[in-house]
């Protein structure tokens, strides 16, 4: 083959397995989404719809993590922050689910921005400290204010009287319903992150971890695309805490601590934070996993321990977590079938 058509041709081909991965992708979320609550019993429809919606979550600090290397341990308070807004919408402006859920996303988007402006000075440890204190400020904050609940007023509390559940949209009255209502919104947003990834974003990311001289010199503005990441993190984040909220009806503030922040993190990295499957397995690990547990008569902060190994594990011998590994053993079937090399390029 002549050496002007080989780029063509090895374009085409990357473009052709870009589709062919997203609408895998896509293509997966949506059939958990069917299948499961087929499979199911009311009370790990329940538990499986929050693990999807803290998948969410954790897709933004995959973003961060893996594009950037930057540690974000306050994307549990933008978690809190986005239910926060998407209660007070549902009950205070009586606004459609879809835009409440949105509304909370946009507010962690733009809270997000404003954490992520100690990166530009700041990394590594001294970057988790401070963003850690952001999120022990918040839990202080939602412990003496709390999360609106139908009352009247700028926080919208109700006091000496019934508490209000957040209504659920038309479409997702039932728990089924809902879980497969969570699951189309993790579908958009993976898409949405996987866009990011494969566009001027996404190479930027890839320049700025590498090296930020090396990122300026390739005219590459810092400000912009670190604050762009963390803004993308924080509306994952938001959208996951509406959606949490719509699940259960209402937010317990004592549910949302630092350490929950860091917990989150952690899982994510066991997940995987280079492959969009690392989300799902994240939520699994932070949701189901504990739950599992209980049902078999084990205390569920046992998967604390647990949890603490896998981290390390995943820090020293498999940095591509659990859905890398997955994804290499598959890889590596896929080339001991027969023909598997018969469309390879000559």
């Amino acid at each position: 083959m002549p050496a002007q058509e080989v780029l063509p041709a090895s374009l085409a081909e990357a473009s052709r397995r870009a589709r062919i991965s997203l609408a895998v992708m896509v293509g997966s979320v949506l059939l958990i989404g069917l299948v499961v609550p087929w499979l199911a019993n009311a009370y790990w429809i329940k538990t499986l719809t929050s693990s999807l919606a803290l998948s969410i979550a954790a897709a933004g600090v995959a973003l961060l993590y893996g594009q950037l290397g930057l540690v974000s341990l306050c994307q549990y308070a933008l978690l809190g922050a986005g239910g926060w807004i998407a209660l007070r919408a549902g009950h205070g402006l009586g606004w459609p689910f879809e835009l409440s859920v949105l509304a909370g996303g946009l507010l962690s988007c733009a809270v997000g921005m404003l954490a992520g402006l100690p990166a530009l000075r700041l990394k590594g440890l001294y970057l988790a400290l401070v963003t850690m204190m952001m999120a022990g400020g918040f839990q202080v904050v939602i412990n003496v204010t709390g999360f609106p609940d139908g009352g009247a007023g700028w926080l919208g509390r109700v006091f000496g009287s019934e508490r209000l559940m957040m209504p659920r949209p038309a479409l997702a009255l039932t728990d089924a319903a809902y879980f497969r209502y969570v699951a189309v919104w993790l579908a958009v947003v993976l898409v949405l992150i996987e866009l990011h990834r494969r566009t001027r974003a996404g190479r930027s990311w890839a320049l700025i971890r590498r090296g930020e001289a090396a990122a300026v010199a390739a005219g590459v503005n810092i400000l912009r695309y670190q604050t762009w990441a963390f803004g993308l993190a924080g509306f994952c984040a938001g959208v996951a805490g509406a959606l949490l909220a719509g699940g259960v009806g209402q937010l317990d503030g004592r549910a949302f601590t630092a350490g929950d922040s860091v917990m989150l993190f952690a899982l994510t990295v066991v997940g995987g934070v280079y492959h969009w499957a690392g989300a799902l397995i994240a939520g699994l690990l932070l949701r189901a996993v504990p739950a599992l547990l209980t049902d078999f008569g084990v205390n569920g902060y046992l998967a604390m321990i647990f949890f603490g190994v896998a981290l390390l594990h995943a820090l020293i011998t498999a940095p591509s977590g659990i859905a890398g590994q997955l994804a290499g053993l598959i890889d590596a079937v896929r080339k001991r079938l027969p023909g598997a090399g018969k469309d390879a390029a000559p």
